[in-house]
């Protein structure tokens, strides 16, 4: 299979094009300017102009999108969050439409961010979306994506939770904190985390890009815990002190809706799409994702 990638360099990105190397897939990666590489396409997501390797690729993986969680949320950060997921995507969905073949498949990321802040709510794929920013995004992104299927094109939405290896992602993040003894719960610590092994979010892809079976929105998560069970889970892994708490009222301050909807708000996604087509998830407990993620 021949497939089309963007967001190659960042965290899933690099190791879905590690692993399509080792099942003899071919990768193109679509980056901004001029390739550096024989592996590589230009692509410029602000257009709509059409990018002609394209036309070669089985699938489009598009992973592409600024950080959500790099900082407050000002005004121009929401302006380029939302540039850089829907108008990006609308971009890619457009340029499909005046190739003359065209991909048969598009996977497009996503986030369990769509059904917003749902408590004790178990949200499979059937579950409503929430409100607030986050879930707007989610929502008007993958309507974007879902824009290729007039095209013929078979389009997955991946909901992914916070995707846990090594090199990236949540647990780079939270590293320096545990490391400096500022590790523990945020908030209350009841807001659930929905998290998968990097090893099982990559299987996910390729399990969609197989399936033909597979379309619309796929939550992409092994479990669910409590924010305070998960942080004590970290310390544990870490063998670091997991208990000094970051009230809510000061990440409210500092980050504003950005820690109100990413940091205190939760989600207990449920993986219905996959388990139903068969998937088994490698690491489908946190501490042997955890362990994982320390390889």
């Amino acid at each position: 299979m021949k497939i089309a990638v963007t967001g190659a360099r960042g965290f899933i990105g690099r190791a879905v094009c590690r692993a399509a190397a080792g099942a003899a897939h071919e990768t193109v990666k679509l980056v901004r300017g001029a390739p550096a590489a024989a592996d590589e396409a230009a692509w410029n997501p602000s257009s709509a102009a059409p990018v002609p390797a394209l036309a070669e690729c089985d699938a489009v993986l598009h992973l592409a999108g600024e950080n959500i969680a790099a900082g407050r949320w000002t005004e121009e950060r929401r302006k380029a969050l939302r540039a850089s997921r829907v108008e990006a995507t609308q971009n890619l969905v457009a340029g499909l439409r005046e190739l003359p073949r065209r991909p048969r498949t598009l996977i497009c990321a996503s986030a369990t961010g769509y059904y917003g802040d749902r408590g004790d709510d178990i949200c499979a794929e059937r579950a409503p979306g929430g409100v607030g920013f986050l879930a707007d995004l989610c929502r008007d992104w993958e309507a974007a994506a879902r824009g290729a299927e007039k095209l013929g094109v078979r389009v997955v939405c991946l909901r992914l939770g916070a995707a846990l290896g090594p090199g990236g992602g949540i647990l780079a993040r939270l590293r320096p904190l545990y490391r400096w003894g500022l590790g523990g719960p945020m908030g209350n610590g009841r807001q659930y985390v929905s998290w998968v092994s990097l090893t099982d979010a990559v299987a996910a892809v390729f399990f969609a890009l197989e399936n033909r079976a597979i379309s619309g929105p796929v939550n992409v998560a092994a479990g669910a815990l409590p924010q305070r069970d998960f942080a004590a889970a970290v310390g544990a892994a870490w063998n670091r002190p997991a208990a000094l708490a970051a009230p809510a009222f000061v990440l409210r301050a500092l980050l504003g809706d950005m820690a109100r909807e990413v940091l205190l708000s939760g989600v207990r996604a449920q993986p219905a799409a996959l388990l139903l087509r068969g998937f088994e998830f490698t690491h489908p407990d946190l501490s042997s994702a955890l362990r994982a993620a320390a390889d």
